[in-house]
């Protein structure tokens, strides 16, 4: 997340500005000398707005206006810092699946895999085994690509349903029928991109969850990390389209112990392919020390690059050229962005993403991506895959019937 709050010279000049005009070329003035301030959370995220400050004197300056005026500048200069660490990224590979081998079987994950993931060998305790082989790939890289976790039958239907869904919610939210934050979280580098929340009930998603958690391997990576108590912490579409910017280098959540707090899936709804802005992450960057680096942003006293773009100038990165259906799991504390969608094509990237948190966690230090009665409600893994293997034998989804009830 970036931090919107202002140095106190800043916050000087603002409020003695006569003009929105005039508080512009203060907020420049303050910029060149002083750094935008990144804290931990994520990037594609933006704290709420507080209401307008307004006075009584006719050449106030109507804070509304200066929130604004800040907020154009913070992208520009975000924009600017993500289009320097591009060229700091240089020795980037595409994020493979591994061949993960349990007792002679060999998979890269679901639909089409030598697997059905999370049952491999067809018995529970061959799906345990093969979550917990991931998961030690998952804990050492801080990120893990599956192959095939949804069908493309599935995958194709659900982008078109989601793509329905947004434009709905934006027709609601524009003739005022709904207050957007009921649809879409709130994103920095908000031109061409949206953080659509999605709901629960539908038959869709459901058959959506139930290939990705049950049938992949999925749920049971997760589980052998966080058990089958992990709490859902968010569930919603990030869509990317062309002309959004590429984002700066960041955490979703600080590093606060030697334990992941959340783990987060990306599955692609179509290829994501160079020019779509596919996500880069840092393999290895999960750590205290990679985190202290990171922070340093002071440059040596001969001129010498700053820690913290050493770092990201020497550590080989991923980059996520996902197939349609298949998915990367990554730790929050890994360092990653998501890069610029220049499609020639006018293709939007749709990553359908769910996050599970360690129930020991209370507040991860990332505003969850979620509807406000699904987040509320607390729902666990197991409480999930239970409701999915009942829906299997026929006997419905009474958990996912009552929370899709509970969604406004």
């Amino acid at each position: 997340m970036v931090s919107t709050s202002l140095s106190s010279k800043a916050l000087c000049l603002l409020l003695m500005a006569a003009s929105p005009a005039q508080a512009f070329t203060s907020l420049i003035s303050c910029s060149k000398s002083e750094s935008v301030t990144i804290t931990h959370g994520q990037l594609h995220k933006r704290h709420r707005r507080a209401s307008p400050i307004t006075t009584t004197s006719s050449s106030s300056l109507q804070m509304s206006d200066v929130s604004d005026l800040l907020y154009r500048e913070q992208e520009n200069l975000i924009v600017q810092r993500g289009q320097f660490e591009e060229t700091l990224v240089t020795n980037v590979t595409p994020l493979e699946a591994p061949v993960v081998k349990i007792r002679g079987t060999g998979s890269a994950g679901g639909f089409g895999g030598g697997s059905k993931g999370g049952n491999s060998g067809g018995t529970k305790a061959g799906g345990k085994a093969e979550g917990k082989a991931r998961a030690k790939i998952l804990k050492k890289e801080g990120v893990l690509r599956i192959d095939n976790v949804l069908s493309s039958s599935t995958a194709d239907a659900l982008r078109a349903h989601l793509y329905s869904l947004r434009e709905q919610a934006e027709l609601d939210v524009r003739e005022g029928r709904v207050d957007k934050l009921a649809r879409f979280e709130n994103v920095l580098l908000k031109q061409n991109r949206c953080d659509l929340t999605i709901p629960m009930g539908d038959e869709l998603i459901t058959q959506a969850l139930d290939e990705a958690l049950r049938l992949s391997p999925i749920g049971a990576t997760i589980s052998s990390e966080f058990g089958e108590e992990a709490i859902l912490h968010e569930f919603s579409c990030l869509m990317s389209d062309p002309g959004s910017q590429r984002q700066v280098i960041h955490p979703d959540t600080p590093f606060n112990g030697k334990d992941p707090v959340l783990y987060t899936c990306f599955i692609a709804l179509q290829d994501v392919t160079l020019d779509m802005g596919p996500t880069v992450w840092l393999p290895g960057t999960h750590t205290r020390e990679a985190h202290a680096a990171f922070k340093d942003t002071t440059p040596g006293a001969d001129g010498t690059e700053s820690a913290k773009d050493a770092l990201i100038r020497t550590t080989p990165a991923v980059l996520g050229l996902l197939k349609k259906g298949s998915c990367a799991i990554y730790d929050s504390r890994l360092l990653h962005c998501g890069s610029a969608n220049r499609s020639e094509n006018d293709t939007s990237r749709a990553l359908l993403y769910f996050s599970f948190k360690d129930p020991k966690v209370g507040y991860t230090g990332n505003p969850p991506s979620i509807r406000a009665q699904l987040g509320s409600a607390k729902v666990s893994l197991g409480a999930l895959l239970e409701d999915l293997e009942m829906n299997a034998k026929g006997k419905g989804t009474p958990l996912i019937d009552r929370l899709g009830k509970m969604m406004r």
